[in-house]
């Protein structure tokens, strides 16, 4: 029950599906498209703070283009490239305005990655930050 986003190079939602029991799902997407892929836990999930989101970005896609991905589970140790993945899940939440009910769970799951840099930490910090600022109107 991961959600898989797919959006175009504007952050726009083409389509997003939930995984199978064995994580299996499909997209249909026009062929030679340019998609930024996320895949998450919905915060309606009982299990949705167990788990760090992860982005594929710039795919090209083309007839049954295979995107695999797992999931960092929450609290783990972490080395600098899947630390920019996980955060950059978070990235793509806050662009898309995912804030409101996203959120908690997206809060509880950044506060868990531990930061192998100083510049990944500020960036983890902002996102906090951004997660944890009551929504402005306008």
């Amino acid at each position: 029950m991961i959600k898989v986003s797919v959006y175009d190079g504007d952050l726009k939602e083409i389509d997003h599906v939930f995984t199978d029991e064995e994580g299996r799902y499909s997209v249909a997407v026009g062929e030679g498209e340019t998609v930024t892929v996320r895949f998450d836990t919905h915060h309606s999930l009982t299990n949705a703070k167990d788990w760090q989101p992860s982005v594929v970005t710039n795919v090209t896609t083309s007839d049954g283009t295979p995107l695999d991905r797992s999931l960092l589970p929450t609290g783990h140790g972490v080395d600098a490239v899947t630390s920019m993945d996980a955060l950059n899940g978070y990235v793509i939440a806050a662009a898309v305005g995912e804030v409101e009910e996203y959120a908690p769970t997206a809060s509880f799951r950044l506060a868990m990655l531990k930061q192998t840099s100083l510049v990944l930490q500020s960036l983890q910090q902002r996102l906090l930050d951004h997660f944890s600022e009551p929504p402005r109107d306008g």
